[in-house]
């Protein structure tokens, strides 16, 4: 019976809250151990999530399980993983409308005080792009998210290419990389909704360029101004990366994203970073 529970769990299919209790020994110790939380609606989750599981797989520094449903789970679904990855939007508590802010839509109280106490105690979590505009509201996600896209607050120009400046070198996800570096035919998130300053720690931007913008959005005036989209934020004892990077499929392959993505990951699971980075993406 556990080998068929496993099973379904790694084919990253809808399970049942019941079934999401994993053994001990169903995990390798020497890897770190990654939950992706998915299948909120919203963005093309069924082709990024697979594409994410992949490329953290192929590092051989971690062992991915993806769940679409975390409605209904507690403290036992968590206590298995180092972090948590999500991969997820929904905004609603009622209705079928994804962009409804008017009536939030959560995971409920037991699994939500789960999540919060899995990341206060120690351990990580991972804010991948739309993720970052999920749970409008909910005050414990948003600290700890440190910014957060925010309906009729928030905006983005046409996907294009742009250069990411990294503007803190000494952080262990960055440290080491050349700046800038380039982003292919991506969405440049700008106008987030922020923590008090201080609350987060702003490793890399981006030139926001008002000029491109078609009238969907319109920007604040002026030229631009530079929009944070790689930065991390402390929530109790728990480490927390956020990237606005990786709006579809295609971005998820881009070399900046990956690299940036691996090792934020790393970062939130261990406070330390050790992946590689590629001798074309290297400081002098």
């Amino acid at each position: 019976m556990r080998r068929a529970v496993i099973a379904v769990v790694l084919v990253g299919c809808l399970v049942q809250p019941g079934f999401l209790i994993a053994q001990p020994s169903d995990f390798s110790p020497e890897k770190i151990q990654v939950l992706i939380l998915t299948g909120l609606g919203g963005h093309a989750w069924r082709e990024t999530t697979p594409l994410l599981r992949e490329m953290l797989e192929n590092t051989g520094r971690f062992e991915v399980r993806v769940m679409e449903e975390f409605r209904g789970t507690g403290p036992e679904t968590l206590a298995p993983y180092d972090v948590v990855i999500l991969n997820l939007i929904r905004a609603t508590r009622g209705g079928d409308a994804i962009y409804d802010i008017q009536t939030p839509r959560w995971w409920g109280q037991r699994a939500e005080r789960a999540f919060e106490e899995f990341v206060r105690s120690g351990k990580g979590v991972v804010h991948y792009h739309i993720s970052l505009a999920a749970f409008d509201g909910w005050t414990e996600f948003e600290q700890m998210s440190g910014g957060n896209w925010r309906f009729r607050q928030s905006y983005h120009s046409p996907q294009h290419d742009f250069l990411l400046d990294i503007v803190d070198v000494e952080h262990p996800i960055t440290y080491g990389l050349k700046s800038p570096l380039p982003v292919k035919n991506d969405e440049l998130y700008a106008g987030l909704v922020w923590q008090p300053e201080g609350l987060y720690r702003v490793l890399a931007t981006a030139w926001d360029e008002h000029a491109l913008y078609t009238g969907i959005w319109p920007p604040p005036p002026g030229d631009g101004m530079d929009q944070p989209l790689l930065w991390t934020t402390r929530y109790g004892e728990g480490r927390v990366f956020a990237t606005a990077l990786g709006h579809g499929p295609d971005n998820v392959r881009d070399q900046t994203f990956q690299i940036t993505f691996l090792r934020g990951v790393e970062w939130a699971a261990t406070g330390e970073v050790t992946l590689p980075i590629p001798p074309e993406m290297a400081a002098n």
